[in-house]
């Protein structure tokens, strides 16, 4: 789609291959609506936008070590890059109907990985895939995917064949600041261990890219959203600089110790197929909250609220105000804590909501059960509620 500055925002998920068919309150900026057609555009036939000059994926570059020839002028990009790049690896996925690739980071000794879902469905595609992993050090492992969260895009597979790989250092990443260096690490274009600087460019953003939910989990069915591609999903994600390109999905974005503060998803562009240095990487506290239901439970647990909304904007502006409460499903969360239609929501767990994207972001971002504190408008004032919220797979609904 394009603003109306004339820029369009594109998801880039995955490069494949011949596919066959209690926090203080925090700014937030309006949601950035990403093209939904654009998420499937990685999986039309091998290199993304810039034609021959990319490397094809489907054929994973040996990891180059992170070299250190003077040790007298080692800054904190080298010995970040050091630190994290052990836990990072490169991600071939096959299936019958095609291939890509992107990255995964390490969290346990005996091999669980954080990745995207996007990448282990190949954006939605299919179930049905083979993984290899390449190591640091160049070994490759079988993978197995344990489970996928396409509300989140995030997945998690365990590595194959040995006890020993280095799990990843983790930040709270309600800690970031603004302006914080950080490095997005992954296999861009299929180059492993590729090490990109940059800095924390907001937080609390929200962006809507395509679900990669395949359904009946044999990829025969895609949920359709007005007919033009898979449902559209929304996310809580941190927005960085650093390059980020397609093969970095599921890879890395690291803090200047090397720890974990994202998993990196998605870019956008400006009429161009590459970075232009607005990236966007998951939480790592919601990618661990989420891994950790995973591999617990087998899936994850995701909040629900229980109203129908809709953006609350400012006359005469594209500038949003709230996210409006159109309905309250009877006996929901909503219902429940005495929120009632008209009332327009403008904060969440302490975060601002400037529209309908990024409640539905925020809630879906909570476990099923949480407790959170909202604060609406009603006829003027500033109302606070506590909320406990419901369970998304009870009902459809945010």
């Amino acid at each position: 789609m394009d603003d109306r500055s004339g820029n369009q925002f594109l998801f880039y998920p995955v490069q494949a291959d011949n596919p066959k068919p209690k926090k203080t309150e925090k700014r937030a900026t309006r949601a950035l609506a990403m093209s939904v057609i654009a998420a499937f555009a990685a999986l039309t036939g091998g290199a993304i936008g810039a034609g021959a000059s990319l490397v094809a994926l489907s054929s994973m570059q040996a990891p180059a070590p992170v070299v250190v020839n003077n040790t007298e002028s080692v800054g904190w990009v080298t010995g970040a890059a050091l630190a994290a790049s052990p836990s990072v690896v490169t991600l071939s996925v096959t299936s019958p109907s095609g291939a890509g690739n992107g990255s995964g980071v390490l969290l346990s000794e005996d091999g669980y990985a954080l990745t995207n879902s996007h990448v282990v469905t190949l954006g939605g595609s299919t179930n049905n895939v083979t993984v290899t992993a390449q190591g640091w050090d160049g070994r490759v492992y079988d993978a197995e995917v344990i489970g996928t969260d396409p509300t989140n895009d995030i997945a998690v597979i365990k590595l194959q064949g040995s006890e020993n790989f280095q799990p990843i250092e983790i930040k709270d990443s309600d800690a970031l600041n603004v302006g914080e260096p950080v490095l997005a690490i992954g296999a861009p274009l299929g180059l492993s261990s590729t090490v990109t600087q940059g800095i924390v460019s907001a937080l609390n953003r929200t962006i809507q890219v395509a679900s990669s939910e395949v359904e009946n989990g044999n990829g025969s069915g895609l949920r359709f959203w007005d007919g033009i591609g898979a449902r559209p999903i929304n996310l809580q994600v941190v927005q960085t600089d650093a390059a980020i390109n397609p093969g970095n999905s599921g890879g890395a974005l690291v803090d200047q110790q090397g720890r974990l503060i994202g998993i990196n998803v998605a870019i956008a562009t400006s009429g161009s197929s590459g970075n232009i240095g607005v990236g966007f990487a998951i939480p790592a506290n919601t990618a661990l909250r989420i891994s950790d239901e995973i591999i617990e439970k087998g899936f994850a647990s995701h909040g629900l609220l229980g109203a129908l909304v809709t953006d609350s904007v400012i006359a005469d502006s594209s500038f949003g105000s709230g996210a409006e409460i159109v309905e309250i499903t009877p006996d929901s969360a909503a219902a429940n804590a005495g929120l009632q239609a008209g009332d327009i929501v403008v904060l969440f767990d302490g975060d601002r909501i400037d529209g309908s994207g990024e409640l539905t972001a925020a809630v879906r971002a909570q476990p099923a059960g949480a407790e959170v504190e909202m604060v609406v408008l009603r006829d003027g004032q500033r109302v606070s509620f506590t909320v406990e919220l419901g369970d998304s797979r009870d009902l459809e609904s945010n």
